[in-house]
């Protein structure tokens, strides 16, 4: 089935890229007969992949009685077709048909130009909201030459031909916009230009040209654009989800359901900086992973570096996520509503101070604690797995397994965003932004075995058992931060940030089992009490000056602060582990993109940082380099130096699956870790199709572990807290693949990673070994289908299994005082691989105007279609004398609705 599957759509791919070639060279052969004109209209839109965008009232949806095209030019089709109603017609690049009236379109005016090889500063805008557009592309017709607006949506050109030249503008999600500048518009310092979203909904009798990109490949090495408002259309579990979305692009995994995280390029979530309105957040979950902490509604941008990164940033090892929040309509009040299988989810935009300010919120919240629906039974029952699914006996043992407890367990999470932002001149930005979200589980339970017939569960005989398990867990994010962004004048923008932000986890979960057997009863209390607390405090400043056409400087500083707190005892009375740090770092840095020619771009850049707490300073050189060999073919390569001071530490627990935490490096227990990116590629682009190829390998120093594999029966011991760490060093590589269908009513991607992650840590292994996350092949295809208002939607995942360490036995010991302990015999470190993964999704979405500012959407999303059986990962128990393996499942065929309403 996987086969014919991905030749189908391979299949489509090649048809589709056939046709989108050359629009101006396409014949059709096809036959009308009292067919009406905007159905012919949407028959050519559908076979040859080309869209339409008129007036209605400039050509009228008239009866067509016949027509007969045998291998006709597509233009001398659409000539006869509309001779009647004296338009223009052009056919654009990507497949736009354009129709014009000839009678309403006003002469126009032409302008002598007064001033040349002047410098134009701009701001760009959404039309209806009012909203900043940053980090889009602003560039010069008849040159090529562009910049990038920043995060106020401001934009400087150097060395503009003329105040009557034409300047087109693009950005994710927007219609693509050409200006022709007149001296007239020019008076005032500061050209606004508006850009009208592709989101809105279009009359049905209208095939309108849809160029909204999902993500977009920068210009960038290793970067990528998303656009939130298109995210929608793909398959999801509950939301619309933007770091799910991230992972089905090449390079980042897509096979970890459990986590909204991102394992990017042979890197852990942990490794990836992710900045939202200019706070660091450290734990990106919702739901056990299922979704991520992000609100879809409340993001307006999202800018991804997948390595490689610049200078401006530093902390991590691996990539860069940048979030820019929602300012608000600033232009009227405006929101959404929306439901699905899991949560409520609404936003709120009001306009205050004559347009100069506005305010944002959202909040989402689960029902879960008040209506268990399917998809909530699904994924909670995942959790559970581990004591009922699959049980098998393992090497040497007889086999047998517990009875299933029914179990109602309480559990909820909400996110709230809100975002005040005030502009007190044309030049200057405030803004306060605040985020709140966590999740609460309480999955405490009773039993006995009178509850199953009498006698131990799983183990005959006489006897009984008795259980009284508290299971508490919370966790959660808070963050804020106030900007002020102040434009100086035409060359120098700076942007100023403090902000605060905090990661907590608290678990507590004991047991306390009773058993009887004939004449004897015996207790048994365990359990663990675990917390993790990471506080942000951190100022930020960064700065943007227009040297010349050659040179743009940027230079800033940094300073955080950071307290963490990890507490993990067992059994009541054994400490595990005890660690409260704090640490200040201080980072300034430089980098200058040079454009020596048109085709050559340059950017070397330079980080310092001092870290309190090992007393060291920190050099990190990087640099990248563009180079486009001809219109369409561009060659890039990117080298750099990274350091990261604050880890989440692997923990391998051989009985539960992985469980990590945060730690304050420190060079005693765990290392500050480094890592060195060698990356190298090239993109051929086209009208409509991008094709990207990326070679990277990553050298990585300082990795930590953290394990109690040398314990007996995987428990705590009487041992120095230094013996529990483990210091190694890794590498990764590989190379990506994208084929990027940009345009038209279909739209989507093919992504292909091959890779090896290995890490190499002598005193838990001779001999180098997988990283956990190692995946040697992952494919993925995306798809998206606009049909009317109809959107269809189709993900597919492969990945090769990931390796996992399993014990190969055990063994008794009696001791000295006549008790007996068990020990396990572990097998070669991640010696073993999971099964291959697969797993496809779908969805599809309906949409509908309700009056000229309400918009409807409703929509099914289909997860796991086919009901693949895949493996999360493997238990290990010791029951009655039996080692016990347990396979625990991820989700299998899953369903959910979801509806929304804008206003």
């Amino acid at each position: 089935m996987i086969k014919r599957f991905t030749l189908f759509i391979l299949m489509v791919y090649a048809i589709s890229y056939s046709q989108a070639q050359d629009y101006s060279r396409m014949t059709i052969n096809e036959q009308f007969v009292d067919k009406t004109l905007y159905s012919i209209f949407a028959r050519l839109g559908l076979k040859y992949d080309v869209q339409f965008d008129f007036d209605e009232e400039d050509v009228p949806n008239d009866l067509i009685s016949r027509g007969f095209f045998n291998n006709v030019p597509l233009i001398e089709v659409l000539n006869t077709l509309l001779a009647p109603y004296d338009v223009d017609i052009v056919i654009e690049p990507g497949g736009n048909i354009v129709i014009t009236k000839k009678e309403a379109r006003e002469p126009e005016k032409t302008h002598d130009p007064t001033r040349f090889n002047f410098t134009l500063h701009g701001k760009l805008i959404d039309d209806a909201s009012g909203e900043s557009l940053p980090f889009a592309t602003v560039y010069v017709k008849s040159t090529g030459k562009g910049v990038t607006t920043n995060v106020d949506g401001h934009f400087t050109l150097l060395n503009t031909p003329t105040d009557t030249s034409t300047i087109v503008v693009q950005y994710l999600g927007y219609a693509t916009r050409e200006v022709k500048l007149t001296p007239e518009m020019l008076e005032e310092d500061l050209a606004l230009i508006t850009l009208e979203s592709m989101t809105r909904q279009l009359q049905e009798v209208v095939i309108s040209d849809m160029r909204e990109h999902m993500v977009k490949a920068s210009g960038k090495i290793s970067s990528f654009s998303v656009s939130p408002a298109q995210l929608s259309s793909l398959p999801s579990l509950g939301e619309k989800d933007i770091f799910r979305s991230l992972q089905m692009l090449p390079g980042i995994s897509g096979t970890n359901e459990t986590s909204s995280g991102l394992y990017v390029r042979g890197g852990t979530p942990d490794q990836n900086l992710v900045l939202f309105d200019g706070f660091t957040v450290y734990h990106v979950d919702h739901f056990y992973g299922f979704f991520s902490a992000f609100n879809a509604n409340a993001v307006k941008d999202v800018q991804l570096y997948k390595g490689g990164f610049e200078s401006k940033y530093g902390g991590r090892l691996s990539s860069v996520v940048v979030l820019t929040g929602k300012n608000g309509n600033a232009n009227r009040i405006s929101g959404n509503v929306g439901l699905s299988a899991l949560s409520f989810n609404g936003s709120l935009e009001v306009p205050f101070a004559g347009s100069n300010g506005s305010l944002f919120l959202s909040v989402r919240r689960s029902y879960t604690d008040v209506i268990r629906s399917g998809l909530y039974n699904d994924i909670f029952d995942l959790y559970q797995e581990e004591e009922t699914n699959n049980t098998q006996a393992g090497p040497g043992g007889r086999g047998g397994g517990f009875a299933q407890v029914e179990n109602e367990p309480a559990f909820y999470f909400y996110d709230l965003n809100a975002k005040l932002t005030y502009r007190p001149s044309s030049k200057d930005v405030l803004s306060f932004s605040i985020y709140n979200g966590q999740d609460k589980l309480d999955n405490s339970n009773e039993f006995n075995s009178s509850q199953f017939g009498g006698g131990f569960p799983g183990g005959g005989g006489n006897g009984g058992f008795s259980n009284s398990t508290t299971d508490l867990n919370d966790w959660g994010n808070v963050g804020t931060s106030l900007r002020w962004g102040r434009q100086w004048n035409d060359r120098l923008f700076s942007n100023a940030v403090v902000s605060y932000s905090r990661y907590f986890t608290d678990r507590d979960r004991y047991t306390n089992a009773e058993i009887t057997r004939e004449d004897s009863t015996f207790t048994i209390r365990n359990g663990t009490v675990e917390d993790n607390e990471v506080i942000d405090y951190t100022f930020r400043l960064d700065n943007e000056y227009l040297l010349n056409s050659q040179h743009t400087l940027e230079f800033g500083m940094q300073l955080t602060y950071n307290e963490v707190d990890y507490n993990q005892i067992q059994n009541d009375t054994v400490t595990v582990l005890d660690r409260s740090d704090q640490g200040t770092v201080a980072a300034t840095y430089v980098q200058d993109t040079w454009r020596p020619t048109e085709r050559l771009n340059i950017t070397p850049g330079l980080r310092v940082t001092f870290y309190s707490e090992t007393d060291e300073i920190y050099v990190e050189p990087r640099i990248s380099v563009s180079y486009q060999v001809t219109p369409r073919l561009k060659a890039k390569a990117a080298w750099g130096q990274y350091y990261q001071f604050v880890t989440r530490v692997v923990r391998e627990d051989i009985s539960q699956g992985s469980r990590d935490f945060w730690l304050l490096s420190n060079d005693d227990l765990n290392p500050v870790s480094s890592a060195v990116h060698y990356i190298a590629g090239f993109s051929y682009e086209t009208d409509a199709f991008l094709f990207d190829i990326e070679g990277y390998y990553k050298d990585m120093t300082g990795l930590s572990e953290y394990t109690l594999r040398f314990s007996n029966n995987f428990q705590a011991r009487s041992t120095e807290v230094d013996e529990l760490f483990y210091e190694g060093t890794g590498y990764s590589r590989g190379v990506e693949f994208l084929l990027q269908k940009k345009f038209g009513k279909y739209t989507g991607w093919l992504g292909y990673t091959l890779s090896e992650v290995i890490h190499e840590f002598p005193e838990l292994s001779d001999e180098p070994f997988p990283a956990l996350h190692d995946q040697t092949h992952e494919f993925k295809i995306v798809n998206s289908l606009r049909l009317g208002k109809w959107t269809l939607a189709g993900t597919w995942v492969y990945a090769t299994g990931k390796p996992y360490t399993s014990p190969i036995g055990f063994y008794d010991i009696t001791l000295l005082d006549g008790n007996t302990n068990s020990y396990v015999s572990v097998g070669e470190k991640n010696g073993f691989r999971l099964p291959d993964y697969h797993r496809m999704d779908l969805s599809m979405t309906y949409g509908w105007d309700w009056g000229s500012r309400v918009k409807a959407e409703l929509g099914l999303s289909v997860f796991n279609l086919y009901d693949n059986t895949n493996i999360w990962y493997k238990t290990f128990d010791i029951i009655e004398d039996d080692l016990v393996v347990t396979d625990v499942n991820t989700i299998g065929f899953t369903p959910n609705l979801f509806a929304n309403i804008k206003f």
